[in-house]
């Protein structure tokens, strides 16, 4: 148990370097008291106490401002940067190492029964006002980009930005967004060319069924 604390704080004082102290993150963050917090309310939802799981989870947000379902799943060494205005959902399962700001929706859509939250793989850095929807992957070592609204799967070392977002890099690799839209368009003008001669084709059979 004080291993797990001692993990905790120390997670904190390499992220933040606001963060001078354990002594100072363990009476003043609020990300590690939810996080502590929601570690009670988890253990009391798997035992079936889901009332009392359900308080603990609403004193959690009265007191940080952050709001984790006690049926999510988080792993260890996550780290929420101020956190304020976050919400974990029911299914969501968050990995190890992974890193979240304020204002982070790891939601549902609305339309989904069962699985309905992202699953955030290992080391996945979530920046700010990021609303993260559905029953889709973040893959390991990925990034979201500030205000991104992510609504399709993120693959490894990703990097997304963006409304919708869209992946402009993976790994050392990147996505050159104008080149793809290049081809896109390329394409397009293919197809229009195509179409015509069908048209083209079906007008002169349509003659030939006329003359006869």
């Amino acid at each position: 148990m004080f291993r797990h604390i001692k993990e905790q704080l120390d997670v904190v004082l390499l992220n933040d370097p606001a963060a001078s102290s354990r002594l100072e993150v363990f009476l003043t963050y609020s990300g590690v008291h939810a996080i502590w917090s929601h570690r009670l309310a988890h253990f009391f939802y798997r035992h079936r106490c889901k009332l009392l799981a359900r308080i603990i989870s609403q004193g959690n947000r009265f007191f940080t401002g952050i709001e984790i379902h006690p049926g999510a799943k988080i792993g260890r060494r996550v780290f929420i940067d101020h956190g304020m205005g976050l919400v974990v959902g029911e299914t969501c399962e968050i990995g190890n190492d992974v890193i979240l700001h304020h204002g982070v929706t790891l939601g549902g859509t609305g339309h989904d029964t069962g699985w309905r939250h992202p699953i955030i793989k290992d080391r996945a850095f979530i920046s700010g006002d990021v609303q993260i929807l559905g029953p889709i992957i973040i893959g390991e070592d990925s990034k979201i980009g500030a205000g991104a609204v992510v609504i399709n799967d993120i693959p490894d070392k990703a990097t997304a930005v963006g409304v919708p977002a869209r992946v402009i890099r993976i790994g050392d690799k990147r996505i050159d967004v104008a080149d793809k839209a290049k081809q896109l368009e390329n394409r397009i003008d293919e197809l229009n060319t195509e179409l015509k001669k069908l048209v083209k084709e079906v007008a002169a059979i349509r003659e030939g069924k006329e003359e006869k």
